[in-house]
């Protein structure tokens, strides 16, 4: 790595990074909205299977490619191997992850903006200001398309500010914060009538839809969307972490703590729902079919803070501030790799290369607003359902069939010098190369 490339300072700092990589959108409203569109237990069940069976260890794989070569993704996988073919196809394969990165981020963008605009709602209701709160809470294109700026704006803000100063930085303080919202707000949930509810759905599995093909699909999406995987975020961040740690460990602990959130984001807003529903929101139709299931949160939450008076507009306020915060965490780490890329592709400024992609991917969101019905619910199941899975399964193949197993070993020896003699060596590079392709495109196929 050049004097010049970024790290990380600190293991904890590189873990709550990458944690608030991994904790986005995707836990918090993601992870509810499929639980609750696909029986609840049953869809939490294999959810955690996948994390286990499937997205840990391509975590651990993507991390290493990083931090073997702590380059940007395209040479990075180029300089896997040392003939043109495998070189020519690494590089490819890492600029397709960086445009399939760019095009989750330009809905994620859109999303988070929505996010921003629930959050402003109530402070300009508590403020005396209902008109805007109104123009806040109303889908519009103009709406959109402001507060998706306004969103890019602070992302493209912590990137140019570098990995320690920018990324490092508001990590170690968003992700503190949001988990203490998060337990404060699932606390608070859980005491309003009909929450135990919500609770039974969530924690009891139908196990006659365990084995449902869509529902494998999704939840294996989801597991691959959560963790950041199949889009270079974590071989980026990979890039950045210290010779001197254990990844199959710190992959553990970034794993678990996105696991955790998403947990914890099911406790909150499955018993929300049936709280809404104690108080007159319809969150079913006749059929059973979940209402506004793409638009949970923004649908059926605000309907249920507004039935709680005064008090509503301030656990609203918190609600959506956690939200954001869980957004900003992710989108800080979807620009920051492309942006690296560029840099070191390039030899320009990081300030003036997070402008170029935050601007260009800001022109993305906007065509996504401006044909939205044919464009966002398109490009969310292209990148997120088939290509991270896809993407995660390439990155893990070139690994551990493209690169010599004596370099794997050594770069895994580095921050585990034993790692040799353990289970995770004798079992988990035969699991990428064999088991993990098999399951992951028989999911796919059958899904």
């Amino acid at each position: 790595m050049a004097a010049t490339s970024p790290a990380f300072s600190s293991r904890i700092g590189f873990i709550l990074a990458a944690a608030g990589s991994a904790v986005g959108v995707g836990n918090i409203w993601g992870f509810p909205t499929q639980a609750a569109s696909n029986g609840g237990g049953a869809f939490l069940l294999v959810y955690l299977v996948m994390i286990l069976a499937l997205a840990y260890p391509m975590l651990v794989a993507e991390l290493t490619i990083g931090r073997l070569r702590q380059q940007n993704p395209i040479e990075a996988l180029r300089n896997l191997s040392e003939r043109r073919g495998w070189r020519f196809f690494g590089a490819f394969t890492g600029i397709v992850a960086l445009i399939v990165l760019s095009l989750i981020l330009s809905f994620y963008a859109i999303v988070s903006g929505w996010l921003l605009a629930f959050m402003f709602a109530p402070a300009a209701e508590l403020a005396g200001f209902p008109a805007a709160a109104e123009w806040l809470t109303a889908f519009s294109v103009e709406r959109n398309l402001i507060m998706m700026a306004l969103f890019l704006l602070l992302t493209i803000h912590v990137v140019r500010s570098g990995v320690t100063e920018g990324i490092e930085r508001w990590s170690s303080r968003l992700m503190p914060l949001l988990f203490v919202l998060l337990v404060a707000m699932v606390i608070y949930i859980l005491t309003l009538p009909g929450a135990t509810d919500g609770l039974k759905m969530y924690l009891t599995p139908d196990f006659s839809r365990v084995f449902d093909p869509n529902l494998i699909i999704r939840a294996m999406g989801q597991a691959f969307f959560s963790l950041s995987i199949g889009a270079a975020c974590m071989m980026t961040y990979g890039a950045y972490l210290s010779k001197q740690e254990n990844l199959p460990r710190t992959a553990g602990w970034v794993a678990g703590l996105d696991t955790s959130v998403a947990f914890l984001a099911g406790l909150l807003i499955l018993p929300a729902m049936f709280a809404a529903q104690e108080l007159g929101v319809v969150i079913y139709d006749d059929a059973g079919a979940l209402l506004s299931s793409d638009t949970l949160v923004f649908a059926v939450l605000p309907a249920m803070f507004d039935s709680m008076g005064s008090a509503g507009l301030w656990v609203a306020f918190a609600f959506f501030a956690l939200m954001v915060i869980a957004a900003i965490t992710s989108s800080i780490s979807m620009l920051e790799a492309p942006v690296n890329a560029l840099r070191e592709e390039t030899g320009q400024p990081r300030s003036k290369m997070a402008w170029l992609v935050g601007l260009s991917i800001g022109a993305i969101s906007a065509l996504i607003i401006l044909n939205f019905n044919t464009l966002f619910g398109l490009v969310i199941t292209v990148t997120t359902v088939y290509m991270q899975p896809l993407l995660g399964l390439t990155f893990g193949v070139m690994l551990t069939w493209v690169l010599r197993q004596n370099y794997l070993l050594k770069a895994l020896q580095e921050g585990a010098p034993d790692i040799q003699k353990s289970w995770f060596w004798k079992i988990w590079p035969w699991y990428v190369k064999f088991v993990c392709p098999v399951l992951i495109l028989l999911v796919i196929w059958r899904g």
